[in-house]
């Protein structure tokens, strides 16, 4: 029985072909394709028309190499970005992306309109400029006639879904990420909608995640040359899937790390934690697989070396990642750290030179040489991974003894090392392929050949080598 991923990320996306056979998943991909924002009027956003172009051509390339046998189709993206549809069902213009500056201001706005505080306990989400709702207010603070014009709002992998089957609605992971939604309820938040005067009329349906949505289209399947096969509402959000497919053990005390553009740290809890504590720490409380609740932190990742890499690139300099980790390992320790997450690294542009005024600016030296640069970052998401996990041992009441790393990052193996060193945990790498894999098992548990959430990590755990680093030297890092 094959099952098909589509795993869209914000600098590539692909398309992925999963077999679950004898309690083991095995993955092969059928295509891969660049993905970027593009800038139109002086605003980043997604090129959505060819990104769906990409799409159906790797569907077509998966479908022909499983001879058609298929039993769903399922789709995972980027959290908090969307598209919004006419009455008519197309799509207004090209969705905004994330780091687009229509944003900036939104959340001390929405802080007058409705408090912070109130803000957060309506909706248990991190305060971060992109969220969904800081993009509505930017679009209704200035008058944006396509929300004039808009009937429904959808998040990009259900944007994604509804081309291929016709079905609008929400899936509950990827909502969860906009800030819109109640998470002690899992509903959209009348308070929040009232105070910052959102249209409520453009929120869909609510669907459970594992929700069988519709089959393809007619046409649709026409053109990908199949019989209609059914879409099935995965994760749409991709930590969603990445963290169902974390290959954890029963009965073990344990945290995810999801490693990549973005680093996204928590646990697994049974319902939405928003308290004094959660509030303080500034903690995120996103929906995952099963009705549970993703307590996490996002933090910058490795963006700040993408970003360093490609300023070099335009320098003139090729190193690619593993040759610059090459050097960061030879690089001198803790000659200087940085906030990971300091505002002015989240938009793009010269991040070497971002990092020096930082640097600068908090009386630390200038650093020219590449490879010591990049040694700085990674010591220093490895500190706030430290500081991270503390909280969440305080928010669990007790220790973690594992972190689960997860994600195309863990092939940056001196960060691996540093995390286990700073948290002195025992870090388990592995799978790379985790939101991929992620997606496909809650395919097949919404088909019924997976019977549970755990019953689907235990195939995980089946299916992958992992790699485990024990913590040395972790007093250097008190």
């Amino acid at each position: 029985m094959n099952y098909l991923a589509v795993d869209l990320g914000a600098e590539s996306g692909r398309v992925m072909i999963g077999t679950i056979h004898d309690d083991k998943l095995i993955l092969r991909q059928a295509h891969r394709f660049a993905n970027g924002p593009v800038e139109e009027n002086g605003s980043l956003k997604w090129d959505f028309e060819k990104l769906m172009g990409q799409i159906k051509a790797g569907l077509k390339m998966a479908i022909a190499e499983c001879k058609g046998d298929v039993a769903g189709i399922g789709v995972d993206s980027w959290g908090v970005d969307f598209g919004l549809l006419d009455k008519n069902g197309r799509l207004l213009e090209k969705p905004y992306h994330y780091r687009d500056s229509r944003t900036n201001g939104m959340i001390e706005k929405a802080c007058e309109l409705m408090g912070r505080r109130a803000l957060y306990d309506n909706s248990g989400i991190q305060f971060l400029p992109f969220n969904s709702v800081y993009q509505l207010l930017a679009m209704r603070t200035a008058g944006d006639p396509a929300l004039e014009k808009a009937d429904k709002l959808m998040f990009i992998a259900d944007l994604v879904a509804y081309h291929l089957c016709g079905q609008v609605f929400a899936e509950y992971s990827l909502a969860s990420t906009s800030q819109i939604m109640d998470m002690r309820t899992g509903r959209w938040s009348q308070a929040i909608l009232e105070a910052l005067d959102l249209p409520e009329h453009l929120l869909p349906a609510i669907l459970p995640t594992g929700t069988v949505l519709a089959k393809l289209t007619e046409a649709t399947a026409k053109e990908l040359g199949c019989e209609p096969i059914p879409v099935i509402a995965t994760g749409s959000h991709d930590t969603a899937c990445a963290v169902a497919g974390v290959p954890a053990r029963k009965d073990t005390d344990w945290a995810y790390l999801s490693s990549g553009t973005w680093s996204l740290m928590g646990i697994e809890t049974p319902n939405a934690v928003i308290n004094d504590t959660t509030y303080e720490f500034m903690f995120t409380n996103e929906g995952g697989v099963g009705n549970t609740i993703r307590l996490l932190k996002n933090i910058m990742g490795l963006w700040l070396v993408q970003e360093c890499r490609r300023q070099w690139q335009r320098e003139g300099d090729t190193l690619d990642y593993a040759q610059l980790t090459e050097l960061a390992k030879k690089a001198n320790p803790f000659v200087a750290k940085i906030d990971p997450d300091y505002g002015d690294f989240l938009a793009p542009g010269d991040m070497p030179e971002k990092i020096n005024r930082y640097l600068e600016s908090t009386g630390q030296q200038r650093i020219d040489d590449k490879g010591q640069m990049v040694r700085v970052i990674l010591e220093s998401l490895a500190r706030r991974y430290r500081q991270t996990l503390k909280q969440l041992e305080e928010l669990k009441g007790g220790p973690i003894d594992v972190l689960h790393m997860v994600g195309g990052g863990i092939q940056n193996e001196l960060l691996n090392q540093l995390t286990a060193d700073a948290t002195g945990c025992t870090v388990i790498a592995g799978p790379v392929e985790a939101t991929a894999g992620g997606n496909i098992l809650v395919q097949a548990m919404a088909s019924g050949q997976i019977p549970s959430l755990q019953a689907a990590r235990e195939v995980m755990a089946n299916s992958v080598e992992m790699k485990t680093y024990k913590p040395d030297n972790t007093e250097a890092w008190m």
